[in-house]
């Protein structure tokens, strides 16, 4: 099965050089996309001097921004085309990054925090194109006998630069020894690169088709149409409903990835030590997802979407209990249970998400109109960005509540590492109380989605969408 897995991805010679082009595109870009998302918080703690609540707050802000807008971006690409989207958004990233890096390198600039925080709502828009271009293009540029196999390499190339991203974190906190803000630096650098790879490789927007798919004809062109025309017609689409209560029910799963950049950062270093290798311990998620798509794949296209979807929400959900559990069952130092729970954290989500995640971009790609993709692609990824919109504007909240950076014993304020080794933190004022109740919310909508299962699987067209199942 693995052989004939590998087999399947030659069927991506179909493609173009736009495919490839964006493949490359995706990788420098989620580098630095996954990278930032990981040291924001950091960025803005240490870097900037804001408090917990602060920092989630600013972050809260640049992602309900890109939550809005995101409703409109693939509307914007669909109507602008791949192109021209592309291109508009990585100037505006470039000159975005490099701002941030010029806020970030001058201590007496005033008013520091309040400017990263603009800088941060301006990239939303252009935040919220690449998400979808990236999506809509793989779906352009490939035939429908190579699809599954082109989003399969997409979110590969996807994970690759996420570890490459955690990678650089710890290069430039542990190894370069610089502030936080060179993650921005990278990113300028990376934002040089897509340019030139997307005005090289990207000629070609019309839908690819295979030999044994018919000649092109002027209606296999998608008519670009407004973003309000387009929004007219989406809303009259009852499949688009069904999805989005279901992605609604797994949003406590698709928090739990929002947990890995806002809440675990500060939860590892105030547990483990300053020197937490919190880029290795990222880079868990992406590698194994790397291993994964190429190992378990071609046992679970056997599964129905639908299975794998709640299935493996409900593996990603029970993730978060091993940190849970409190550190002293393991019988070692403080520092080497929280590593302990950590990797069995980031070994059992990303099991997770490689059931659902990759099935769930495939299905919402192959439910769209001709030329709406983009539109669709955003819609799906709305209470993913709600997510992230509502924990980061409590994620400050929730560390100062259960995992300070220092508590108050008679007194005096202790680090919170220092107080849990003494027994001067109660369980459920400790930061395992925390990820229990985490847990147990993203548990509860699994189960709900899996009792409505015939209410949510009426009529969707991922049963007869182009996949190996």
């Amino acid at each position: 099965m693995i052989v004939a897995y590998f087999r399947d991805f030659g069927v991506l010679k179909e493609t173009r050089r736009e495919y490839w082009g964006i493949q490359i595109v995706n990788f420098l870009d989620c580098t630095f996309y996954f990278a930032m998302l990981t040291i924001a918080s950091l960025f803005l703690s240490h870097d900037l001097g804001m408090s917990d609540q602060n920092a989630g707050r600013t972050i809260a802000l640049f992602t309900s921004s890109t939550t809005i807008l995101l409703t409109v971006s693939g509307m914007f690409c669909d109507w602008l085309g791949i192109r021209q989207s592309l291109r508009l958004s990585m100037w505006a990233m470039l000159l975005l990054r490099g701002a941030m890096v010029a806020v970030g390198l001058m201590p007496a600039l005033p008013h520091r925090g309040l400017l990263a925080a603009v800088l941060l709502v301006l990239m939303a828009p252009f935040m919220a194109a690449i998400q979808t271009i990236f999506q809509a293009s793989t779906q352009r540029y490939t035939t429908k006998r190579s699809r599954s196999a082109g989003f399969n390499l997409w979110y590969l190339f996807m994970n690759i630069g996420a570890a490459a991203g955690g990678y650089s974190i710890d290069f430039v906190r542990l190894v370069l020894r610089v502030p936080n803000v060179h993650i921005f630096t990278m990113g300028v650098g990376t934002a040089v690169l897509c340019l030139l790879f997307s005005e090289l490789m990207l000629r070609n927007e019309e839908q690819l088709h295979g030999p044994d798919e018919g000649p092109v004809t002027p209606g296999d062109t998608p008519v670009r149409k407004k973003p309000l025309e387009i929004m007219r017609d989406v809303i009259h689409e009852p499949a688009l409903f069904r999805l989005l209560v279901l992605i609604a029910l797994i949003l406590g799963v698709r928090a739990v990835y929002t947990y890995l950049y806002l809440l675990m950062p500060k939860y590892w270093e105030r547990t483990i030590g300053p020197d937490a290798a919190i880029g290795a311990l990222n880079m868990i998620n992406p590698i194994g997802i790397v291993i994964g798509l190429i190992l378990f794949i071609p046992l679970a296209n056997k599964f129905k979407v639908f299975n794998m979807l709640v299935f493996g929400s409900m593996v990603s959900a029970i993730s978060l209990l091993p940190m849970a559990v409190p550190w002293r069952i393991f019988g070692t130092g403080i520092a080497h249970a929280h590593y302990i729970m950590a990797i069995l954290c980031m070994v059992i989500v990303t099991i997770g998400e490689v059931l659902w995640s990759p099935k769930l971009y495939e299905y919402t790609a192959a439910i769209a109109p001709k030329g709406q993709e983009g539109t669709y692609l955003g819609l799906s990824m709305i209470p993913w960005f709600l997510a992230k919109t509502v924990v980061s504007w409590f994620s400050g909240d929730m560390l100062s509540y259960w995992s300070p950076e220092k508590i108050a014993v008679n007194g005096t304020e202790v680090p919170l590492q220092q107080a849990m080794i003494a027994n001067q933190v109660d369980y459920w004022h400790s930061p395992a109380a925390m990820w229990l109740w985490l847990g147990l919310f993203a548990l509860a909508g699994c189960i709900i989605a899996a009792l409505l299962r015939n209410w949510l699987t009426q009529g969707a067209h991922w049963k007869t969408a182009p996949s190996h199942e």
